[in-house]
């Protein structure tokens, strides 16, 4: 709205009046914005998980090759004086030269078994080339498939060659003889390791990958030539499985400082951390620490694999910064290669850094293949030397006067940042460097509490969180966790398991092998854990049992069962909901667990959560009763009583307010439906017979041919927008439909038409009939023909026609289902279609095989006997049988091909399963529902009974796993709109504040008073006649109800913002609107005269509109009568009313009650009687004062108090009006009157307490419609006669509007609708015409 400026800045509007009205609107609770509604059900997409070693490798081999040649100095290599002599930490020089090579070799062998005490050590002292060759091939031949170690030390013979050649000795020591590195690959095979200590070592490395190259090169000429002499070969392996290390580049030579060991490589591999504190000592620094000589280091105290002393804690920060440093540099598939996959490669590697470091400060660079990027750098080497350093520093007083050891803060402070990291960072950055750390750290049981509590804070980050941690090698630390006792960590550990398990569900098997689930059991049993903690444990037991077998009965025997069952009444949601799932799935396709829950009454236990505020829990308890009954074993009497049973308690969910809990209900029943195939069949073709039998009166052709509005013929009309509720709704039914479907009349068996008429006509191509089936000309039972056998079972005496035996609980789930096929949630109704048309598919093809291939129809006697479950039809050729002519009957013919496919000559793939006819493509989409597909059916294939899975496999609805989604997603973040800094909580308060403006203005106006009311403020063409109209209350959007569709239209810009059709059937139309969530995210409610309620979010804007749910309001509104305006004394339709702040919903109509939903439960939670047997005509209600008014047909105006029971809430009751009211009003304040209006136009004022009018005035006769404006005491009525008058609150007419501005004065049509702005002074005005106008206050009070 325009205002004048100096309204707006009218000193009379004080701030704190502004400042209220937000308050109020924070307050307001808002319906339908739960996740349910906003998300689509279904789990997360599952990331690769790659953290699992496919091939786990050990070394199970090493030869040790060392060619020292003790005294004697090679020929190529010019010693200094003094030079680096120590080989093994032994001086070769101060024993004899046999003894020194042997225990030079012994002292070798010791080194490497401290890494691999396992494998089978060899060693080869200044061998032959025989002797390598011998030593290797054996090696490789008890190694099989497994890694060998090849470590060579060439510091007795010349330095490696260019042709690739490394050197050994002849037998008599006078020569020596080059080894060619192919014949060494050929002899180690692969996957092997290499080490060379030798000066020039890189040579050895490039040589070695030429040879491998060559080696590919020639096997691909062999591939081509059979005549190759390697063609015959058995293929030798690959060598890119080879890791290789050098101690040097190819041009470099070793170092000869005299301090250092001259195998100084194979030191720093085998023996870090000796080397590294010599090292250490041997820099400037280490005048730092007074005291410490190289004499004190060889005195270190401890083990290095005790974690208490000295050397075992640096050997353990040793370990844990080289991981760490690893893990920050190496792209992830290499640190998983190099460092997880096998424990002497990942120590090797690990000391390799170390390598790196001290070599490069003598000019020496190691060499790796596979190539690491550089590490010598890292920061992380700087926290090594301060721990060297505080234990150096501890040395002297430690070794002269015994005072103990003082831990290091290394693990404590690395935590510390990892806790830094946490708390301050932004979400999207790079992971923190300390994560291998925590790892470590999970080993101590000083900081193991801390490490365990921020780990699980890191995984609560999301999935991505989840992968990294498993990447690093988290999960047998966890998994040998569940072994403690320590109750403390109990929370903690459930956390994370519950975190892992979100994302990777595959770990079930490792948790059952190590007797995990004992864990989670003892902590669900435990009641002084809190609910939070007991409904993570119920979801780890879900995912254990979920289709796991070993699973289900390793929990079975630690009586799941019972612990679960005792906690479903627990006062917390989730742990309900969880429950439910867990119980649902461990009899799920496990008949002890079912047995074992029919003893302890599970079924009946369940039947308390049916009717559960919360609509996930009832979801989930039908889950549960649905796998209950879904079961495949053989059926005793007693087991068939007990389905039964559980059949009729679900039934009565059929109206439940929750899409989430009708879409369970439908795969719970298509369960009993698989179960009981052969009973369901019968009842199916009897009412495929009741249904061909017998006429409705169908609503077509009831209604008077005037009162049709020719909505689908005028030439204006635009197209509607296609509209994804989630899937392709029914789009509007078109002319062009309909004449196809008049093609595709049945013809019936002589050939002639049948009798035409539009109740007989199954519209199988009409797309308002198919439920959003993308291709449903496949399907046997048409929308119209399922809906006109509900309308037929409701008014026909079934009982006789089938015979008592059958009016059993067969027939009431079909009737249940057939109610759940015309549903108004597309998703619903589609899974309901898919049952009843695989059932009645079966039943056709059981009933009468040879017939369909002539004739294509069915005689009109019922079967004698259904055959057998599994049989779909038994030929003696083997061929499906081919679809017959007419494309229309559908009640008893194969679904014809779609056209996309090829001619059935040869079914691409037919697996036979059990004697069945073979699948082929012949029988699209309703067979579909029948095999899990080729893929799959092969498997089932020897499994007795294996079609029983058929529809159950297609059916899910992604409940269970859209649950899990919550324990992925972070749980500790405060929620977006919590957070006082976000999108969402800035855009609703920029709404809020808009809202207060709105409403500051629009006061100031009507407090002014309106003297007049008709400038035209708009004027536009509707698509449709408009039968509903409402405003926003805020923003300048109004919604335009035509019979089926909603236009949007902006009336401050005059453009049409969004134009899509509601879903409903074609019999039936819109009676009112609501917006819900007004103040803040609108939806808009659209009830329908068949009863239903559907809600929308996303229109008005550039989104395509969807429906956020739908259901049935009303249940037992026939209809009846259609399309005569609502003032005639027919049908009023559906009438509702909105109650924001308590989410309320009143609903009545055609009915004798009025039924309250809580739209935040989805759930009836009243039914008051109205206590008349005319309609309910118009609905208001107050809040505060719990009032709820009602207009009836036959002229009376009802009061009702909703807080008390049904036989006494009808506080008063007004008969002044002596015909159909069109509208009764209860102001909201808190002495507010009772205004209504009939059709005569008499307007009567109430007080709630006085049983007679106070006030009446007298209007136009002949009313169609009429509106109260809420806060300016106006009324506007319309009427036949083509006019709008508006009244003030004494009945004084302020305007009479009788012709639309403009267009020459053209006169108004019949009034159609009308609606006030709930806060502006504006009129909206529909009429028969399709016009569309709004007028308001003169300009000058604008």
């Amino acid at each position: 709205m325009k205002m004048d400026s100096d309204l707006l800045h009218s000193p009379a509007v004080g701030l704190a009046e502004e400042e209220e009205a937000d308050m109020n609107d924070w307050k307001l609770p808002l319906a339908f914005m739960k996740k349910r509604h906003s998300e689509k059900i279904e789990g997360s997409k599952a990331l690769a998980q790659s953290w699992r070693m496919k091939d786990r490798m050990k070394t199970v081999s090493v030869a040790l090759v060392l060619c020292l040649n003790v005294g004697v100095d090679p020929p190529d290599v010019v010693k200094t004086s003094p030079c680096a002599r120590l080989e093994c930490w032994i001086d070769p020089l101060s024993m004899s030269p046999q003894k020194a090579l042997e225990t030079i070799g012994a002292n070798l062998q010791k080194q490497y078994e401290n890494w691999q005490p396992r494998a089978r050590y060899k060693q080869s002292l200044d061998p032959t080339v025989d002797e390598v060759k011998k030593l290797c091939t054996s090696l490789r031949r008890n190694a099989k498939e497994e890694r060998v170690l090849f470590h060579y030390n060439g510091h007795g013979v010349p330095r490696p060659t260019v042709n690739g050649e490394i050197w050994v000795f002849n037998k008599n020591y006078t020569q020596y003889i080059p080894l060619s590195i192919y014949d060494l690959q050929t002899w180690m095979g692969s996957p092997s390791i290499f080490v060379y200590d030798c000066s020039n070592a890189g040579i050895i490395v490039k040589s070695f990958k030429q040879f491998a190259l060559q080696r590919e090169q020639e096997l691909e000429v062999a591939a081509i030539n059979p005549s190759h002499p390697l063609a015959q070969m058995p293929l030798p392996p690959s060598m890119k499985n080879c890791i290789q290390l050098a101690a040097c580049e190819a041009s470099e030579l070793l170092p000869m400082n005299p301090d250092l060991p001259a195998d100084l490589f194979t030191s720093c591999l085998t023996t870090p951390i000796k080397i590294a504190l010599r090292w250490f000592c041997m820099q400037k620094s280490a005048k730092l620490v007074p005291g410490v000589t190289l004499d004190l280091i060889e005195k270190i105290p401890g083990r290095l694999n005790d974690r208490r002393t000295p050397l075992g804690e640096l050997n353990w920060i040793f370990t844990a910064i080289t991981d760490t440093i690893a893990w920050n540099v190496l792209p992830r598939d290499l640190f998983q290669k190099l460092f997880r996959q096998d424990l002497l490669v990942a120590s090797l590697f690990r000391n390799f850094l170390l390598a790196e470091r001290i070599m490069r400060s003598y000019n020496c660079t190691p060499v790796s293949s596979p190539r690491l990027p550089p590490t010598y750098m890292h920061a992380m080497w700087q926290a090594w030397d301060l721990a060297v350093d505080i234990c150096l520093s501890q040395l002297p007083t430690i070794i002269e006067e015994g005072t103990a050891f003082r831990h290091s803060p290394f693990f404590a402070e690395q935590l510390t940042a990892f806790q830094v990291w946490l708390t301050m960072g932004v979400e999207n950055r790079n992971p923190p460097e300390q994560l291998p750390i925590v790892l470590q750290v999970l080993l101590s049981q000083v900081h193991r509490l801390r490490a365990l509590d921020l780990l699980g804070r890191f995984l609560d980050l999301g999935p991505w969180a989840v992968s990294l941690a498993l990447s690093v090698g988290i999960f047998p630390y966890v998994l040998k966790l569940l072994q403690s006792s320590a109750r403390e960590l109990r929370p903690l550990l459930v956390f994370i398991w519950a975190k892992i398990l979100a994302v990777d569900s595959s770990c079930q098997a490792d948790l059952v092998k190590d007797n995990g689930h004992k864990y989670f059991l003892s902590v669900l049993a435990d009641s002084y854990m809190p609910a939070e903690h007991r409904t993570m444990a119920v979801f780890i037991l879900a995912v254990i049992v979920n289709s796991y077998n070993t699973g289900q009965e390793a929990c079975l025997q630690g009586n799941l069962i019972a612990n679960c069952l005792e906690q479903l009444s627990d006062p917390h949601p989730l742990l309900r909901q969880w429950v439910a799932i867990c119980l649902g799935r461990i009899w799920q396709n496990f008949d002890p667990a079912r047995w074992c829950g029919v003893r302890d009454s599970a079924h009946e236990k369940l039947y308390t959560l049916l009717s559960d505020p919360i609509p996930e829990v009832r979801c989930a308890a039908v889950f549960a009763l649905g796998t209950f009954v879904g079961n495949s074993a053989e059926r005793t009497d007693h087991s068939t009583t007990i389905d039964h049973n559980v059949a009729m308690m679900l039934a009565q969910l059929i109206n439940d307010g929750s899409p989430v809990v009708r879409k369970e209900l439908v795969v719970a029943l298509s369960h009993l439906v698989v179960q009981y195939e052969s009973n369901f069949c019968t009842v199916a073709l009897q009412f495929i017979e009741e249904e061909k039998n017998y006429t409705v009166p169908s609503p077509a052709n009831t209604a008077e041919p005037g009162n049709l509005t020719p909505v689908r013929d005028s030439p204006a009309i635009p197209r509607l927008r296609s509209v994804n509720s989630y899937t392709n709704i029914r789009a509007a039914t078109t002319a062009r439909n309909l004449n196809k479907s008049l093609q595709n009349l049945n013809l019936n068996e002589e050939g002639g038409p049948a009798a035409f008429s539009p109740g007989n006509l199954s519209t199988s191509s009409s797309a308002s009939s198919t439920l959003g089936s993308p291709d449903n000309d496949e399907y046997i039972l048409s929308f119209e023909t399922i809906d006109k056998m509900r309308r037929v079972s409701s008014y026909s005496s079934l009982n006789s026609l089938i015979g008592v035996s059958f009016n059993s609980v067969y027939t009431q789930i079909w009737r249940v289902l057939l109610h759940l096929a015309a549903d108004p949630f597309p998703e619903v109704s589609d899974l309901a279609m898919k049952v009843l048309n695989s059932i009645a598919y079966k039943a056709t093809m059981n009933a009468r095989p040879q017939r369909i291939l002539d004739s294509g129809s069915l005689t009109q006697s019922a079967p004698a006997s259904p055959t057998s479950k599994g049989t779909h039809i038994h030929q003696a050729s083997g061929s499906p049988p081919m679809p017959s002519t007419s494309s229309s009957s559908l009640t008893n013919e194969v679904p014809k091909p779609p056209a996309r496919d090829q001619p059935a000559t040869r079914p691409p793939y037919t697996p036979t399963l059990g004697g069945q006819a073979p699948h082929s493509h012949q029988f699209p989409r309703t067979r579909k529902m029948f095999d899990k597909g080729p893929e799959q059916a092969a498997e089932d294939g020897d499994e007795p009974g294996g079609h029983r899975n058929y529809i159950s496999a297609a059916l899910q609805t992604g409940l269970c796993d859209w649950s899990a989604k919550y324990f992925a997603q972070p749980v500790m973040k405060i929620p977006e709109e919590h957070d006082l800094e976000s999108q969402v909580r800035m855009e609703r308060q920029w709404r809020f504040l808009r809202n207060a403006r709105v409403r500051k203005q629009s006061r100031i106006i009507t407090q002014r008073g309106v003297s007049r009311l008709d400038d035209q403020i708009f004027i536009n063409r509707n698509p449709g006649v408009p039968s509903v109209v409402k405003f926003h209350p805020f923003n300048t959007c109004i919604a335009v109800a035509d019979k089926d569709s909603i236009c949007f239209w902006d009336w401050e810009k005059g453009e049409r913002l969004d134009y899509f059709y509601n879903g409903n059937p074609r019999y039936t139309r819109i009676t009112a609107m609501e917006y819900l969530n007004g103040h803040d995210c609108s939806l808009l409610l659209t009830a329908t005269d068949d009863g239903a309620l559907r809600i929308w979010k996303n229109f008005a804007d550039q989104k395509n509109p969807e429906m956020v749910t739908a259901w049935q309001g009303l249940s037992d509104m026939l209809p009846t009568t259609r399309g005569q305006p609502s003032a005639s004394a027919h049908s009023a339709g559906m009438v509702v009313d909105w109650e924001q702040e308590t989410g309320l919903l009143m609903t009545s109509g055609d009915v004798r009650v009025i039924r309250i939903w809580d739209t935040d439960r989805e759930m009836k939670v009243q039914d008051i009687p109205t206590g008349a047997d005319s309609c309910v005509t118009s609905l208001s209600c107050d809040s505060k004062r719990s009032l709820i008014v009602a207009g009836l047909g036959d002229g009376s105006v009802r009061v009702f108090d909703r807080r008390m029971g049904p036989n006494e809430c009808r506080v008063m009751t007004y008969r002044e009006h002596g015909a159909w009211v069109v509208k009764a009003h209860i102001q909201k304040e808190t002495d507010g009157q009772i205004i209504s209006v009939s059709v005569n136009g008499d307007v009567r004022f109430f007080e709630p307490r006085t049983p007679d009018s106070i006030n009446m005035l007298q209007t136009v006769k002949g009313l169609t419609a009429l509106d109260i404006h809420p806060q300016a005491n106006l009324f506007a009525c319309g009427s036949m006669n083509q006019f709008i008058a508006v009244y003030n609150a004494n009945g004084d007419v302020i305007s009479n509007i009788k012709y639309y501005d403009g267009f020459m004065g053209q006169r108004i049509g019949a009034i159609s609708c009308l609606a006030f702005h709930p806060n502006w002074p504006h009129l909206a005005v529909g009429s028969n015409d399709y016009y569309m106008s709004i007028y308001s206050a003169e300009k000058r009070l604008r």
